[in-house]
């Protein structure tokens, strides 16, 4: 995996799975959907287990010698996985909400992780049928339902009406309490790891995270944005990482259109 012809084709190969998942749960979308409930109470559709399996197969025939870790499969132990160099870490239906509400954002995540960071990330959305990457090495893309494709790079400025990303579904009291700070800003609202997307696409300044997510919800997007330019922080300044603790569950954090946070938004979180 280390020449760019290499990178390449692992790409086009990651391409090909997410949209093979991504028909299978479009097959699904356009039926009745039967929800089921997870044992922490979220839900479940056959869609979620269906592209589990599509991907897991997929990328255990693509690469044999690398473990993989999914939403659908996250029954691992720490120790087991601790001694880990590089993993696949998947979401094979992220914003299931979105999915049963049928507003068409949602998405299939895969992200390679090495060493704890995410080095590769890929974002299919299949009703909108564009598909986002990031290679650390060679950076980020887009390729839109025409087939055509563009780089993505970050804004790199914040302006006067500050343009941030918000989950539609999970608006925690902590956000909310940060929104009532800010003097101007838009909000844009938007389902599944979709708003990642919109700050590596310059299409959104930032967006704040101050609740819960898994480390499968994010790995993808982080890797994309951090090859369009930006970063992903914890509210401490530091980056994200993956695999260091027996919990999935990630801290609050904030991923923003650059590679430090000169704007101060960190700070703008402790102020009451």
């Amino acid at each position: 995996m280390k020449s760019k012809n290499t990178d390449k084709l692992l790409i086009d190969e990651l391409r090909r799975i997410s949209v093979n998942a991504g028909n299978a749960i479009l097959k699904e979308y356009k039926s009745d959907i039967k929800i089921e409930k997870k044992d922490d109470s979220s839900p479940v559709t056959n869609a979620d287990l269906i592209s589990n399996e599509i991907i897991n197969e997929s990328l255990e025939r693509l690469t044999p010698d690398i473990p993989v870790i999914s939403e659908e499969n996250s029954n691992i132990s720490y120790e087991k996985r601790k001694s880990w160099d590089r993993y696949w870490l998947i979401d094979p239906l992220d914003g299931t909400k979105e999915f049963i509400k049928k507003n068409g954002e949602f998405t299939v995540n895969i992200a390679l992780i090495v060493f704890n960071e995410a080095q590769i990330g890929l974002i299919n959305a299949p009703v909108m049928k564009n598909i986002f990457w990031g290679h650390k090495e060679h950076g980020a893309h887009m390729q839109n339902q025409n087939g055509t494709i563009t780089k993505l790079k970050v804004t790199k400025k914040i302006g006067n009406t500050r343009r941030i990303a918000i989950s539609r579904s999970h608006k925690s009291g902590d956000l909310k309490k940060y929104l009532s700070k800010i003097k101007k800003y838009k909000e844009i609202g938007i389902g599944s790891s979709l708003k990642f997307c919109l700050v590596a696409n310059g299409d959104a300044d930032y967006y704040p995270r101050l609740g819960p997510t898994s480390e499968w919800d994010t790995a993808a997007g982080q890797a994309i944005l951090e090859s369009a330019g930006g970063s992903v922080l914890k509210l401490s300044g530091e980056p994200l990482k993956y695999n260091l603790k027996e919990s999935f569950l990630n801290p609050s954090f904030f991923a923003i259109n650059e590679r430090f946070d000169s704007y101060g938004l960190l700070k703008e979180v402790a102020q009451k």
